[in-house]
């Protein structure tokens, strides 16, 4: 297992407080199958009908964006791990718009504090690993080098594809995917992840 050297984190339910998105009502409001991801639902749907759910879309993901808080832990882990010059980036299969929204209501957290933010316009979705790779092609360092932090399988099938280490965390709950596939960490919170690069790290 490599060292870590920078750390990517997905946005909801990572850096954010779960539950500002409510993914059953969503689907329900695309027409999305509950048991399909709505990404790539809308993609396998004729083109003029996806161009018009996709601004639904991004309208919903928008208000939800106005919700937002930071999740606990989630500005003392920033700032831990800047101080320690770990580069930071966000990964997330949210639009750029929602994502700056986000971003902005996050306390002491801004978008100056990540060195890469990559979005569905920037890269093919979470579980592909492309954005991971990109992510780590912008921060300079092979994708071996890289810690995932996220709180869905998506990120954990991702970040492995990507051949990156990944940390799932449960937010205190338990996680029905911790072992779907498993990660490299399971983490309580935020606050662990500080722990977990100290005693990891190849800074």
């Amino acid at each position: 297992m490599g060292g870590i050297r920078a750390v990517l984190f997905d946005l909801d339910g990572t850096l954010t407080r779960p539950g500002a998105l409510d993914f059953p009502a969503i689907k329900r409001t695309l027409g999305c199958p509950q048991d399909s991801a709505i990404l790539e639902f809308l993609a396998g749907v004729e083109a003029r009908e996806r161009s018009r759910l996709e601004k639904i879309l991004e309208s919903i993901e928008l208000e939800a964006a106005e919700l937002a808080e930071p999740n606990e832990g989630a500005e003392a882990c920033v700032r831990a791990l800047r101080s320690l010059s770990v580069p930071l980036g966000i990964i997330t299969r949210n639009c750029h718009r929602s994502v700056d929204v986000t971003i902005s209501r996050l306390g002491n957290i801004s978008q100056d504090d990540f060195s890469v933010i990559v979005c569905r316009e920037d890269a093919p979705p979470k579980p592909d690993p492309a954005g991971v790779l990109l992510s780590a092609r912008l921060m300079g360092i092979d994708a071996s080098n890289l810690l995932l932090v996220g709180d869905f399988r998506f990120d954990v099938l991702a970040g492995r594809a990507a051949g990156a280490l990944t940390a799932l965390v449960t937010n205190g709950g338990e996680c029905p995917w911790k072992n779907d596939p498993p990660p490299d960490w399971l983490v309580n919170g935020l606050k662990d992840v500080v722990h977990l690069v100290k005693n990891n790290s190849k800074i």
